[in-house]
Formats: structure tokens, sequence, C-alpha cells
């Protein structure tokens, strides 16, 4: 899946919660981090500190690839 706005990883982080069957409380105890944050995380807000994102990511078995775009030609 192509990430291009806190939306996208916040429907990644939603399925992925989905998939292991957990409930945001639960998820969030898991990625050590407060309900709150984790509730913010899934609703896609922009403003969220990235070590922590990058954190919940890596708890949940959530790798981003960066990959350089092609020039227009």
């Amino acid at each position: 899946m192509q990430v291009l706005e806190p939306k996208d990883i916040s429907k990644i982080v939603k399925e992925r919660q989905k998939k292991l069957n957990l409930t945001q409380a639960e998820c969030a105890a898991f990625c050590t981090v407060g309900n709150r944050f984790f509730s913010e995380l899934e609703n896609g807000k922009e403003s969220l500190h990235i070590g922590k994102v990058f954190g919940v990511l890596q708890m949940l078995g959530i790798n981003i690839h960066a990959i350089e775009k092609e020039k227009d030609r």
C-alpha cells in the first residue's frame, strides 16, 4: 500500500489491530502507548510524535519502506 498521508497509516494500523483481534485499549497497552495516542493514530491525526508512531508500527509488525520516485520524463 502506498502511504501518502497519516490517514493511510491509520488504515494500516486499524487493519492490523483487527487481524490481531485486539481492542483499541489492548492494542495501545501492547504497544506501550496511551489510549488517547492510539486513538489519535487510528484517526489519522497529523501532529503525532513520529518516534512513537514508528514504535507502534514496530510493535505491530508493520514495516514501511521509502522508495524514491522516478523522475518524470
